[in-house]
């Protein structure tokens, strides 16, 4: 779910004359329409003022409000002109149940319509930069949502299902009417369809693909989630606001609250805060291996984009649906240090050159060089790029101990330390590492000789006490050192997220009176700090054994607890320090209804004193040899 509120942020940037990134305005069409291909990409050949604009209704497979009748999914479609006339194009897709609230994009964009119930005005810049290159673009109402049937299922079958479902209807699988009751047929497609989306919407592209569906080639993943557990809890520690699923029910549907009220009863008891534990209903909103999507059976390409300062859709929500591909799934990705956004916003020149090449070689056909440009592009800091074949980057085990004089060092140690279980940031946690704190241990190396980067899932190992049947573990990795970084904590009216406004736009492609498709410019937000927390590790204890059932843990006896912090991708420079820290419940992941942290204790921390023995307690660390290739931002 996207979390940066930009109401109002027009009136707060200023805005100079735009720049127009796309290429030359549209030829006409000529008696034999064809897809026009220069330099290994598609060009603007045709028209986007006099592309066709149609919507029909496609009859889903699920009848998700319980009223005897298949839900039918609302489909807003613009295409070539040409394409009315035997030109075959393929459909880049957006599925979302943003259209309505919040909207769509960190510019909040909504659909308008035409006195036909056309859309004129579409979200983003799909419709604009890539209908002129000869492509279609789709627009889906996810089911529940703005003039879809249904109730949304906070990420549950129906929703997957819904988004399947025109996949299907463009490969002449499924029956779509107008407004009419009519049956309509997608003649002017290839059927095959590219989805893209960000947040919720990349999240229905992974489940849409974990189907199997045919004709869909390839997603664009961005920062979409890949299982509905981690999205909501974090080995057993719930770390988003109490009654999450049902509110973000409630948010995405206008219709009235009566409608789909035993459907959000369902979504309360069936998520079930009170324990954390995962169940059926977590198992049917996992997208790696639940029973409507699999990671396993994706046919599509994959495009992923994650930030790993992100806390919304956390790191392993990508790292481990990755690994889970099959291995003959063509992929390629971005991995930044920014939080939950879109790279539309952070590196779009890049970003849409990229994009382009990857539609025009997955639906298009088109011989460029995208799979044989390097896999994954890495963010390290701002303005700092490097390539490399695969992700993570091939890397040695590093295994850091705690010592009792507060050092972090190879070799194992003896003695023990306490601290009391309770809910704080991480910048509170982090910082005065020497100092005495009651709820947390500090440990710290000597300074780096030489840099050292990180790539990959670290893990740590706790041999520990407590005093009570069970308590919120939390681990941080933390960078000491004085440095200019990404500055991912802001979120402001003109920041978030690791950027900021900069002033400006871009125009994307083609517009029209109605959609300029313009959008604000923005770079990296970078502040100079001592420190920086660089991924964590939550987990419940009486979890450690099993996400699926809670074994409380008898107090006074010793328990040795491993588990996997948050993946990440970081080079900690010469001179700076490592330190970990050794804490209780993370307030920064306790969030309201906003998305900022710190918002209803979801995890207050139980209180307990939680003692560590320093001999079986380490922390393991994949590091890089060599950083990679450079490249310019």
């Amino acid at each position: 779910m996207s979390r940066w509120k930009r109401r109002g942020l027009l009136a707060a940037v200023t805005l100079a004359a735009p720049l127009v990134v796309a290429g030359a305005p549209a030829a006409s069409a000529t008696a034999e329409p064809r897809i026009e291909v220069s330099g290994g990409v598609t060009q603007p050949a045709f028209s986007y003022q006099d592309a066709i604009r149609e919507h029909v209704r496609v009859e889903s497979p699920v009848d998700s409000d319980g009223d005897g009748k298949k839900d039918l999914v609302r489909v807003d479609i613009i295409r070539p002109k040409e394409s009315g006339s035997g030109l075959k194009v393929p459909v880049i897709m957006q599925e979302s149940p943003y259209y309505d609230d919040p909207g769509v994009g960190y510019e909040i964009e909504k659909k308008t319509y035409d006195a036909h119930g056309n859309v004129t005005k579409f979200p983003m810049y799909f419709d604009n930069y890539f209908v002129p290159r000869g492509y279609a673009f789709v627009s889906v109402d996810m089911i529940g949502t703005r003039l879809s049937d249904g109730c949304p299922t906070s990420y549950g079958a129906a929703d997957v299902l819904g988004g399947k479902a025109v996949v299907d209807w463009l490969n002449g699988r499924a029956t779509a009417y107008d407004d009419q009751g009519e049956p309509v047929a997608a003649t002017w497609t290839t059927g095959r369809t590219g989805m893209i989306g960000h947040s919720y919407e990349g999240a229905l592209g992974v489940g849409v693909a974990g189907t199997g569906v045919p004709g869909l080639a390839t997603i664009v993943n961005l920062a979409g989630y890949t299982s509905g557990y981690e999205n909501s809890r974090n080995n057993g520690t719930i770390i988003w606001f109490k009654g999450a699923a049902a509110w973000q029910s409630r948010r995405v549907d206008k219709d009235p609250d009566e409608k789909c009220a035993a459907v959000r009863e369902q979504l309360l008891e069936g998520s079930d805060d009170a324990t954390g534990n995962y169940n059926a209903y977590w198992h049917e909103r996992n997208y790696r291996n639940g029973p409507i999507s699999k990671a396993r059976n994706i046919r599509a390409s994959v495009f992923a984009v994650m930030g790993m300062q992100d806390r919304n859709v956390v790191g392993s929500q990508f790292s481990e649906w990755w690994a889970g591909l099959p291995r003959n799934v063509q992929r390629k990705a971005w991995v930044t240090q920014y939080g939950h956004l879109d790279p539309f916003w952070a590196r779009r020149e890049v970003w849409l050159d990229t994009l382009h090449q990857w539609f025009d070689h997955e639906l298009m056909g088109v011989a460029n060089d995208i799979m044989r440009q390097p896999r994954v592009d890495v963010q390290l800091g701002p303005d700092r790029w490097i390539t490399q074949a695969e992700w993570p980057a091939p890397a040695r085990t590093t295994t850091l101990r705690p010592q009792r004089d507060g050092s972090l060092g190879g070799k194992p140690s003896t003695g023990t330390g306490s601290y009391i279980d309770a809910a704080r940031t991480e910048v509170a946690m982090a910082d005065n590492p020497g100092v005495t704190h009651p709820n947390r241990l500090a440990f710290l190396t000597p300074p780096l000789k030489t840099a050292m980067r990180l790539s990959g899932t670290p893990s740590a190992s706790l041999r520990l006490k407590l005093d009570k049947p069970t308590a919120n573990l939390g681990v941080l990795l933390v960078d000491y050192g004085t440095d200019t970084r990404i500055n991912y904590r802001e979120s402001t009216l003109t920041a978030a997220q690791g950027l900021k406004f900069i002033g400006g736009e871009d125009c994307v492609g083609e517009s029209t009176a109605d959609d300029d498709g313009c959008y604000l410019r923005a770079g990296d937000n970078t502040a100079t700090s001592g420190f920086n927390v660089v991924t964590r590790g939550i987990l419940d204890a009486q979890n450690h054994r099993s996400l699926s059932r809670s074994t409380p843990l008898t107090p006074g006896k010793p328990y040795q607890i491993t588990w996997k912090l948050l993946p990440q991708d970081y080079e900690f420079k010469a001179g700076h320090r490592l330190g970990l820290v050794l804490t209780g419940a993370n307030d920064d992941f306790n969030l309201d209804e906003s998305g900022n942290g710190t918002g209803t204790d979801a995890e207050p921390g139980t209180g307990a004193t939680v003692t560590i023995d320093l001999a079986g307690t380490s922390i393991s660390l994949p590091v890089v040899n060599g950083t990679g290739s450079r490249r310019s931002p």
